[in-house]
C-alpha cells in the first residue's frame, strides 16, 4: 500500500490547531504579524544558506520552515476576516499568468528584453507605482535595495556607461570619506562609498549581497585557520605575528583548492 503523504491542507490544519483558542500553543496564540515577521526573514535567509552550501536535505528542511511561516501569516490573516490560505494561493496564482503573457498569451512577444521590459511594466502597474523608485521596498537588506534604486535610475538613462565610471565614483568618494571629520560627515561619506561600490558590482555583473557574503565567509574561515594554527590567543599576539598566522592562513587555503 503506497505511503500516505502530508499535503499542504495538512500543514494548514495543524497550524489552525496551534492557533486554536480552546487548547492550542501558548506561544502560537500570543503572536502577531511583527512578531512572526522577523522569522520569516530569518527563514528566507537560511534558504539562501543552505542553497549556498549547495546541502539539498538541509534546502528541503528550511522550505518547509519558510512554508510554515506563510501559512503562519494566512492563518492570523484568517482569523482576523481579511484573507486565507487559498486566497494567497489564487492571488499568487493569477500574478504569475499575469506576469508572463509570453507564455500564456501567445500573441505576446517572447524575446528575452521585451519580456524583461513587460514584467516590470506589468508590476509597477499592479503596485500602481508613479515615480521611478516606487515600489523598492524599505526593509530589503541595504545592499539588495542600493542595487534595485539604481537599477530603476538606470532604466531611464541615468546610469554610467560602463563600470569604468562607477570605478571613478568609488575612487572620489573614499577621498571624500577620508577628508570627512565629524562623526555624522564620515557616516554619510562612507554611506556613499558603500553606493558607490553597489553600482560598480552591479557594471560587473555581480550581485554585491552574495559577493559580500562570500568575502565574508572567507574571512571566516581564514580567522578560524588562524586560531587553530596559534599556539597562543590570537589577543596575545602582535600585529605582525597575526598578519603572518593570516598570510599561512591564506596560502593553505589557496593550495587546498589547488
Amino acid at each position: 500500500m503506497a505511503e500516505t503523504r502530508n499535503s499542504l491542507n495538512d500543514l494548514v490544519t495543524i497550524m489552525a490547531r496551534l492557533r486554536d483558542p480552546q487548547g492550542g500553543c501558548e506561544w502560537d496564540l500570543a503572536q502577531t504579524f511583527a512578531s512572526i515577521a522577523p522569522y520569516t526573514i530569518e527563514e528566507a535567509y537560511e534558504v539562501a544558506d543552505a542553497i549556498a552550501r549547495g546541502s539539498m536535505p538541509e534546502l528541503k528542511d528550511e522550505l518547509g520552515d519558510l512554508l510554515l511561516q506563510v501559512v503562519f501569516h494566512a492563518r492570523m490573516a484568517e482569523e482576523a476576516g481579511a484573507f486565507a490560505i487559498e486566497d494567497v494561493i489564487e492571488a499568487i496564482c493569477d500574478k504569475m499568468v499575469r506576469r508572463h503573457p509570453h507564455i500564456f498569451d501567445q500573441s505576446s512577444p517572447n524575446e528575452t528584453h521585451a519580456i524583461e521590459q513587460r514584467w516590470e511594466e506589468i508590476k509597477a502597474a499592479e503596485r500602481g507605482d508613479v515615480g521611478v523608485l516606487d515600489g523598492v521596498a524599505l526593509a530589503l537588506p541595504a545592499l539588495l535595495r542600493a542595487q534595485k534604486i539604481q537599477k530603476r535610475a538606470a532604466r531611464v538613462g541615468f546610469d554610467w556607461p560602463d563600470a569604468s565610471g562607477a570605478k571613478a565614483k568609488i575612487i572620489e568618494e573614499l577621498d571624500e570619506a577620508e577628508a570627512a571629520t565629524s562623526a555624522a560627515d564620515v557616516e554619510d561619506e562612507v554611506g556613499d562609498l558603500l553606493f558607490a561600490v553597489v553600482n560598480y558590482a552591479r557594471h560587473r555583473a555581480v550581485d554585491p549581497e552574495t559577493a559580500l557574503r562570500g568575502a565574508t565567509a572567507k574571512f571566516e574561515r581564514r580567522f578560524r585557520q588562524m586560531e587553530k594554527s596559534s599556539d597562543q590567543p590570537l589577543g596575545s599576539l602582535t600585529l605582525e605575528s597575526l598578519e603572518e598566522l593570516w598570510a599561512a592562513a591564506k596560502r593553505a587555503q589557496a593550495s587546498s583548492t589547488d
